[in-house]
């Protein structure tokens, strides 16, 4: 068979693709669905603001790829449409790119001000006064959304920047500030000051992991609008989102979609086949869960590691016994880590054969160890 030209491979006719963006990590649905009680949980939170009060400050949390930043974006992108959203100043802020006080406050002066300070030549504090001078003479409400706010305790300046949001009003007398942090679990609250505990007494908004049934929802709308009908079946959108469920990770199911449409346009077929979803498959998983892995704690990872070392099935008192040794921690932190490792659906658990009061339960991992090492440091 002779090899297709690059002119045929790149021949628009042939897309399987109605709306590409569909597929990309940033876009943000129009209908967004299984996220009802949440979203309306961090409207309530913001409604106060669009009074000219200050919002209630809110710990957005769960698992990874359950919704977090997309809800943020969509409820950003609704706030355009009302009158009242005019009295806020928002901005989101992505911690893992900007991790430094300046960086931050660099980026809620852009959102206040109009544009970024000089990045040297200029104090700290003449910036801190731009932003909040400026809200205050025009009457507007702050609102910051620090996603992944994790990271900014790797550099220990997670507690300034709160600090220096919250308490605002000492400085600037009338000034209304709120923070929206978006993190993994509620871990991080234990390592906040308890200056800072006191001011932000956030509201905790919950996202669970997604269903199977939800993931299945959620992919075949993205289908229906990423590609032009008859191109792939519901049959294999269901295969996809148990790929995804079994990974714990709707983003795979996003991912597989447009590789496998893609794999099917270099064959030169007008439909998804079963073989090309496997062949996606095969591409995409360990890229996945590496994605899973990577913002998983120090601690996290060890005892990830702990378990590819060990036979599937250990209990959890043999598996503590080894993670106290290599980490010094306690069981409480243990307990924590293999709940959140269980929520990731990195690993199963269930009660220890022979086990009447449920106090012991055997650890399995639910992905092949060789790829979990590939992922682990």
């Amino acid at each position: 068979m002779c090899p297709r030209s690059f002119k045929d491979l790149l021949s628009a006719e042939e897309s399987l693709f109605r709306s590409p963006e569909v597929f990309d990590p940033d876009y943000v649905p129009e209908e967004y669905l299984h996220r009802g009680e949440q979203m309306q949980s961090i409207a309530q939170c913001i409604k106060p603001a669009l009074r000219g009060e200050r919002p209630l400050n809110a710990l957005i949390y769960g698992p990874p790829a359950t919704g977090k930043t997309t809800a943020m974006r969509k409820l950003f992108e609704e706030l355009e449409d009302i009158p009242e959203a005019t009295r806020i100043a928002r901005v989101h802020i992505n911690c893992q790119i900007n991790a430094t006080k300046f960086g931050i406050f660099s980026l809620i002066h852009k959102a206040v001000v109009g544009h970024l300070p000089p990045e040297t030549g200029v104090p700290f504090s003449r910036v801190y006064e731009a932003i909040f001078r400026k809200l205050r003479r025009e009457n507007k409400v702050l609102l910051v959304v620090l996603d992944d706010m994790d990271h900014l305790f790797y550099d220990r300046y997670a507690n300034e920047i709160l600090y220096d949001i919250l308490r605002a009003h000492e400085v600037f007398p009338g000034a209304k500030t709120g923070i929206f942090s978006i993190v993994s679990s509620t871990e991080f609250l234990y390592k906040l000051d308890d200056r800072v505990r006191s001011m932000f007494r956030p509201q905790e908004i919950y996202f669970p992991p997604y269903s199977a049934g939800e993931m299945y929802d959620i992919l075949k709308r993205r289908a229906e609008l990423g590609f032009f009908a008859g191109v792939i079946s519901d049959e294999l959108v269901e295969k996809i989102a148990t790929y995804a469920y079994e990974h714990g990770d709707l983003r795979l199911g996003i991912e597989l979609l447009r590789v496998s449409a893609h794999i099917a346009e270099y064959h030169a077929s007008r439909k998804i086949t079963e073989e090309h979803v496997e062949e996606a498959y095969a591409k995409s998983r360990v890229a996945t869960l590496r994605s899973l892995v990577e913002p998983l704690s120090k601690e996290d990872k060890l005892l990830l590691k702990l378990l590819c070392e060990a036979e599937q099935g250990i209990t959890s008192g043999k598996l503590y016994e080894r993670f106290s040794k290599a980490s010094g921690l306690s069981y409480t932190k243990f307990y924590r880590i293999l709940t959140k490792l269980e929520e990731l659906r990195l690993v199963d658990t269930k009660v220890a054969s022979g086990d009447k009061r449920g106090r012991s339960r055997e650890i399995f991992l639910r992905h092949p160890r060789e790829e979990l090492l590939k992922v682990l440091p």
